[in-house]
């Protein structure tokens, strides 16, 4: 077992496990993705401490047990075809391509988005497309989803991801004021078209920018 293996064992045990995420496939796939590998070289020795850290464009790749949290509450399963909303360094679209049948992880920053297609190229994950664009209308190509997740905060829930959902999908966000303490919320589209809405708790993003979100500076 090398060094980076046992980092993220340890990261699975303290940080996920431990604060009640016990889905077996979530463990699974947080153990087998190098999060080492979605950073800088000179964070590497970093990547599996209980914190975000910066990736390029200003942009940070979220805490593991907010990634898993995140994961746990919009019930990715077997088989689903899932959206992503800030792809930025693809961790997140790699560890849930470990679970879900497809990913589409979309990120506004051309940097990024080429950053991260290239690490999902080289990792061999052939199950998660990256492409570029706002977010914040979704990708309508691939629609509809059976979960969506946004790695940022927005005033709203901007409707085009909630049309793009599927009947009984769920979707898991941010909700609140850049800079400030906001609520991650989950959102399921009920059968008749109906929404329900739950809070998850307290949490820092960066904010959702684009034509449903905030404006850029």
């Amino acid at each position: 077992m090398n060094e980076f293996t046992e980092l993220r064992e340890r990261m699975v045990r303290r940080q996920i496990a431990a604060r009640g995420i016990e889905d077996p496939l979530i463990l699974a796939a947080f153990r087998v993705v190098p999060r080492h590998a979605f950073v800088a070289e000179a964070d590497a020795e970093q990547a599996y401490g209980d914190h975000p850290l910066p990736i390029a464009a200003e942009q940070t790749i979220s805490q593991p047990y907010i990634v898993a949290l995140m994961i746990e509450a919009a019930q990715i399963a077997p088989g689903d075809h899932m959206l992503e909303v800030g792809a930025g360094s693809g961790y997140a679209a790699a560890v849930i391509s470990r679970i879900a049948a497809r990913v589409i992880g979309i990120e506004r920053q051309p940097e990024l988005a080429t950053l991260a297609r290239e690490r999902i190229a080289r990792l061999g994950y052939g199950n998660v497309v990256i492409v570029e664009g706002d977010g914040t209308t979704g990708w309508q190509a691939e629609a509809p989803y059976d979960a969506i997740l946004a790695a940022a905060s927005g005033s709203h829930v901007p409707p085009p991801l909630v049309e793009q959902l599927k009947p009984g999908g769920r979707l898991v966000m941010p909700i609140g004021d850049p800079g400030a303490v906001q609520q991650l919320v989950k959102v399921t589209k009920c059968r008749d078209g109906t929404l329900q809405q739950s809070e998850l708790g307290p949490v820092r993003f960066v904010p959702l920018i684009g034509q449903e979100g905030w404006t850029d500076g």
